[in-house]
């Protein structure tokens, strides 16, 4: 009998690795110097700031000195769109556009809608997606022209998986002048992700999506990028974010970009070869499921399953031996359809019908075969639960 669940939801958080949290130790013990600090104690946790720098930059093909420290994905979104609208502002240029997708992350539509509310007169154009999730391109098009001064498209969706075509966006963005900035929260750990072949000018990193502790993130700046900061105070960070840097988990960021640099291709086809084992299982048993943006190039870890004639959120509390999410919002005990699934094409019963299955490196066969025999189980529960009401 287990103790704790399956953990199936790695999209929401990952467990840190046994050697993020040795690297991290000491500087929680004993190296508990301020880098700011012109002594051995401040010299040493400067170092390790700048080594576990060095190593983030290595992971996305980018060079140190475009790498800023921050706090998680939010901060580094936060700092993308807004640095930009800010340096816009600043040298009183006309381009007051931003494109964006409307499966963003909220940790981007609210930075996105902020600048809407904002008497600066900036425009933000909401761009579609197709039934797999996937960014129209022939939108994208129409909407970036002279007036856009940000392109930022997530680089895959968190619900889904599926990836998007940022290097196409890139592209197109450059052409007409624009910058290109890419959530890939999701994506680095668990796909290759360069800077330079994507042709973005910003991308944001979440150390919690990859192993690494909650509280710290990256973003890549390139070079040459105009960026100002949205939060005032001391010179850290360039400049663009102030405050003293949170030393010990930077080094745990380090450490867990480091292991994705020497082990990705193994991880990637080890996480999509669970999922797969998965789903096949899944839908033997219920023949009706289907897998959302199936159709589309996805990450290796991501099952967005809709089971049929019932709720989601119905099927997991009848399989407390797994823990997963919805395909859903919860607020205050109101369950709402994903803006994602709806996105898609998906109708109201379809969307509240999804669980998103989310694998990770700490994930076993054993765990997998469990988990889809506890799934349909719960599921034929839940099925049977609602014939009788």
């Amino acid at each position: 009998m287990r103790d704790l669940p399956i953990y199936l939801d790695h999209n929401a958080t990952t467990p840190l690795l046994p050697e993020v949290v040795d690297a991290m130790l000491p500087y929680l013990r004993d190296h508990f110097g301020n880098p700011s600090s012109d002594h051995p104690w401040g010299r040493r946790a400067r170092s390790a700031v700048d080594e576990a720098r060095g190593r983030v930059a290595r992971l996305l093909g980018a060079d140190a000195e475009e790498i800023v420290l921050t706090s998680g994905g939010t901060e580094a979104n936060n700092l993308a769109i807004r640095g930009v609208a800010e340096a816009v502002l600043a040298t009183g240029a006309s381009r007051r556009g931003v494109v964006t997708s409307v499966i963003e992350h909220p940790a981007t539509s609210g930075p996105c809608r902020h600048l809407e509310s904002e008497s600066g007169g900036w425009r933000v154009e909401w761009v579609p997606v197709d039934s797999n999730a996937r960014v129209r391109l022939d939108v994208v098009r129409e909407r970036v022209d002279a007036r856009t001064a940000l392109v930022t498209i997530m680089h895959a969706n968190n619900e889904t998986g599926t990836l998007q075509p940022v290097r196409e966006i890139a592209e197109i963005a450059r052409e007409r002048g624009a910058l290109v900035h890419t959530d890939a929260a999701q994506s680095v750990g668990k796909i290759p992700v360069d800077v330079r072949a994507l042709g973005v000018d910003l991308l944001t990193v979440a150390g919690h999506k990859l192993n690494a502790p909650k509280g710290v993130g990256a973003l890549f700046v390139r070079r040459g990028t105009s960026l100002r900061p949205f939060a005032l105070g001391a010179g850290h960070e360039r400049g663009l974010r102030p405050g003293t840097e949170n030393v010990a988990s930077i080094v745990g960021l380090g450490v867990a970009c480091d292991v994705v640099a020497r082990t990705l291709a193994d991880k990637t086809k080890a996480l999509a070869a669970l999922r797969d084992r998965l789903w096949t299982a899944l839908r033997a048993e219920i023949p009706d499921a289907r897998l959302n943006a199936e159709g589309a190039e996805r990450l290796p870890n991501t099952a967005s399953v809709r089971f049929p004639n019932v709720r989601g959120s119905e099927v997991l509390a009848a399989t407390p031996e797994i823990a997963a999410s919805t395909g859903s919002a919860c607020h205050a005990g109101h369950e709402s359809a994903s803006s994602v699934l709806l996105a898609m094409g998906l109708d109201a019963d379809e969307a509240l019908g999804t669980v998103r299955l989310s694998v990770g490196t700490t994930t076993t066969v054993e765990e997998i075969e469990e988990a889809a025999k506890a799934l349909v189980r719960g599921f034929r529960a839940a099925t049977a639960r609602g014939s009788r009401t």
